[in-house]
């Protein structure tokens, strides 16, 4: 049969995941999965949350609102943006990467910059949606090449976006806050399309938080947020989107109606009461403590074994659940670590790159000491 190839390659990351599970068959020793993008501190635990959802409920076993149940909608609303946002401008969405694939469907772009170190799925995605990508060292370039690309047209004709990921996967790096807001705000006055993709910064932070609600006066923002990982649910695929612009937010229920016919009842139920709720906010409160202390131990241990790729961290301290080191995934591999090499995540195939490695710090951290001691002896 004739089929329509989408140009892109099936994830690396996936692959090296299969391989490290066959090589654990094959030798019966156990591996550390550095590799993957979840939490796996502890899990979050649901016991008694799930005593509050009934299964027999209309709500759970019929089709579920288009753009998500107004009930969680508004507890998003609450939770993020303090109640000052509306529920026409969010929408459920099956994952955090469904939300920035159907947002870059929507938009009529000619450009999607990302950072110069990337989740690879952004281009993939890109690609597979028929758009161009391009890289920038740091925002403030960024900004500053926008201005120069504006000064030559006659109008603001090109039409770009920018997909901002903070903290940074796969480097783990966090840019200030004030700063960040500043250039978002210069680069929404100049047209350019801001999609601001933080599934990391909620594990860190609580509903005092007040960066959502300083994003919402910026028409040209859109907002993709995932509950993977804050809430430890990345199988329950579950993620919102965040737009004020009514245009995009009234093509965006239409394409969720023609690719999804409604959010999964479950999950939503599952979320709205870890949002609004004393037992689902304790069980979250739990995750998020447990969780936070073992990164952060694994990565101060990273730091005193001199294990930090360290170039990525000169004007910054590691945050989130990602960092990179200075082993190879081919030495880290021997060593029993899965990992995934940094020449995934950017266009920088230098010599000294393909050195370097993305792990996941976001696990026991007796367990990752036991591996990493073995590494270094």
């Amino acid at each position: 049969m004739e089929i329509n190839k989408s140009g892109a390659t099936f994830s690396s990351i996936v692959g090296i995941g299969a391989k490290i599970k066959k090589m654990m068959d094959v030798t019966g020793k156990e591996y550390l999965f550095l590799n993957r993008g979840i939490n796996a501190v502890c899990p979050i635990d649901l016991t008694e949350v799930i005593k509050l959802i009934d299964f027999n409920s209309t709500q759970i076993q019929v089709y579920p609102p288009n753009k998500g149940m107004p009930e969680l909608r508004e507890a998003i609303n609450q939770e993020y943006f303090d109640g000052a946002s509306n529920l026409d401008n969010i929408a459920i969405v099956p994952g955090g990467m469904s939300a920035i694939d159907v947002v870059v469907q929507i938009l009529n772009l000619d450009t999607v910059y990302f950072n110069k170190f990337f989740w690879g799925s952004y281009q993939k995605l890109c690609t597979i949606r028929g758009l161009k990508t391009d890289t920038f060292e740091n925002l403030l370039d960024f900004v500053n090449t926008v201005k120069n690309i504006r000064k030559s047209e006659t109008e603001n004709s090109s039409k770009i976006a920018v997909l901002l990921c903070d903290p940074n996967n796969p480097v783990g790096n966090k840019l200030n806050d004030e700063a960040m807001l500043n250039h978002i705000k210069e680069l929404s006055e100049m047209g350019v399309i801001v999609i601001f993709d933080s599934p990391y910064r909620r594990l860190f932070y609580d509903f005092n938080d007040t960066l959502f609600q300083k994003l919402l006066p910026f028409k040209n923002l859109i907002i993709t947020e995932s509950f993977s990982k804050t809430m430890g649910l990345s199988g329950q695929r579950i993620a919102f989107i965040h737009s004020v612009d009514k245009a995009f937010n009234d093509e965006l229920n239409i394409r969720l109606l023609y690719a999804f016919n409604g959010i999964n009842a479950f999950a939503q139920e599952l979320v709205l009461k870890l949002l609004t709720t004393l037992e689902g906010k304790k069980a979250v409160s739990d995750f998020k403590k447990k969780t936070v202390e073992d990164i952060t131990k694994n990565i101060q241990y990273l730091q005193n074994k001199k294990l930090l790729y360290q170039k990525l961290y000169e004007n910054t301290k590691p945050v989130g659940i990602f960092v990179v080191v200075n082993v190879s995934e081919e030495k880290l591999l021997e060593n029993n670590i899965g990992s995934v090499g940094m020449g995934y995540f950017t266009n920088d195939k230098s010599a000294e790159i393909i050195k370097t490695s993305r792990i996941c710090v976001s696990v026991p951290h007796q367990k990752f000491i036991l591996f990493f001691d073995k590494l270094m002896n």
